[in-house]
């Protein structure tokens, strides 16, 4: 079903944020002239929608590994009958091709950088999520895309999801009465892991140029296999170089689920606790080495009405709970809701005589999400000047949540949140992790 501009408006007042809040743009192209930055697997799926939206021009390519780069170029000149531009550094792409609309689908610690960069060069710009690998980090994308006037949409689809949408009005109407509790969840299985030995890089990748201002690390793993579990080009989300493991993958869907839904910012209070009991320590040598986000990790999160758990490991699976792999179980007076993935969403009431409510999900393939809805926001956003459903300031505070729940884990033990100025009270200790030093060459965002 083609998604017409009355249905997001539809979508937009029940995300409560058809505020019009940015200058009206001059007038429109008459296509976005679109730019993808990190020609991966989800790179893909975002561009597949800007592609069959007809409102986007593919102008340009970008991706340090020229295997994705050549995949990807063929894809539209077969789907769109054009040849874009190819590039391995975005910075050459910005000042060159001066895209209308900039798709940054990189490597977590990517994010920022390419975002700001894209912004103060008049794009408009759709990042995938987590937004940043530090806290900082974030706040200054905020500010820039603020100072510069540009729509920045974060890929956190479950906000235009139907089924999302229909359970957030099933709790916000007070059908779940008050809610004193809710417990974030991912399950997957697993086991030890062996370290993988270094290797030399694909000779298309420019490893220095991926790993940026992260730290420069071997590489590892099967070039040809995307889940060897080596760091290039999926295994990333589990070196903490590079991203936050899976409360910063997974985790910022299900807490930004949680902000958007209850119309909260931040916590008071922090603590996480978690290990690698069964992967087994991490391994960093010359020869081999391992992953070493956590393998399992609880997090507990203190608002002034409620308490926030979030959990997660990959082992053991999660047969015992009705199946149920991921998602938020909202606890209330009523009964107790839970908003999943494939399944949609269920209400359990406290009266076990009364039926259980089910909404089923809607969602496209492949790899079951709503980019579609999520895309045609976006160039709504753009032609209006509001801001759209998962507007850059908004999953900041979301984002926030997964890595004040990591730099907790890494220091060990709780912290005080000051969210206001988005520090940690009197904890000098803690507030050196809320930025990290970039390497040589790279400059950390203010």
């Amino acid at each position: 079903m083609k998604l017409s501009r009355r249905n997001f408006v539809k979508i937009g007042a029940a995300s409560g944020l058809l505020v019009s809040t940015f200058p009206l743009l001059a007038a429109e192209p008459s296509k976005y002239r679109t730019a993808l930055i990190g020609c991966g697997w989800w790179g893909n799926n975002i561009l597949g929608e800007a592609m069959a939206s007809g409102e986007c021009e593919i102008v340009a390519l970008c991706d340090v590994d020229g295997r994705f780069l050549k995949q990807t170029l063929e894809r539209v000149k077969k789907e769109m009958g054009n040849e874009p531009r190819i590039y391995k550094d975005y910075r050459e792409l910005l000042q060159k091709e001066k895209p209308n609309i900039c798709i940054v689908a990189t490597p977590d610690h990517w994010h920022p950088l390419i975002t700001i960069d894209a912004v103060k060069s008049g794009a408009n710009v759709y990042v995938e999520k987590p937004i940043s690998h530090t806290i900082k980090e974030g706040c200054a994308m905020v500010k820039a895309a603020r100072s510069a006037g540009r729509v920045v949409q974060v890929g956190t689809h479950r906000r235009v999801s139907p089924h999302n949408i229909s359970g957030r009005e099933f709790i916000r109407s007070g059908k779940l009465g008050k809610i004193g509790m809710i417990r974030a969840f991912v399950h997957y299985g697993g086991g030890p892991e062996r370290p993988r030995k270094n290797t030399e890089p694909p000779k298309e990748l420019d490893w220095e140029m991926w790993c940026g201002p992260a730290p420069l690390r071997p590489f590892n793993g099967d070039p040809n296999n995307p889940w060897s579990g080596g760091i290039h080009p999926r295994g990333f989300r589990s070196y903490l170089d590079y991203a936050n493991g899976t409360l910063g993958d997974w985790g910022v869907h299900w807490m930004d689920q949680i902000l958007w839904i209850m119309g909260e910012k931040y916590p008071k209070k922090v603590f996480s606790t978690g290990g690698r009991q069964i992967k087994g320590p991490p391994i960093l040598t010359k020869e081999e080495q391992t992953t070493d986000a956590p393998d399992h990790q609880v997090a507990v999160f203190q608002f002034n009405n409620f308490t926030v758990s979030w959990e997660h490991r990959q082992f053991a699976g999660n047969n015992a709970e009705k199946g149920e792999n991921v998602g938020c179980y909202f606890y209330g007076e009523r009964g107790t809701l839970h908003i999943g993935w494939i399944d949609g969403w269920k209400f359990y009431p406290v009266n076990s005589k009364e039926p259980v409510i089910h909404t089923p999900a809607t969602l496209h393939k492949p790899d079951d999400q709503n980019i579609k809805e999520l895309w045609a926001d976006f160039l709504d956003a753009i032609k209006t000047g509001r801001r759209p459903i998962s507007d850059i300031e908004e999953v900041h505070y979301s984002t926030n949540l997964s890595l004040l729940g990591m730099l907790s884990y890494k220091i060990g033990r709780s912290i005080v949140w000051d969210g206001d100025k988005e520090e940690c009270i009197g904890d000098p200790e803690a507030n050196k992790l809320l930025t990290r030093k970039y390497r040589d060459g790279w400059v950390y965002p203010s």
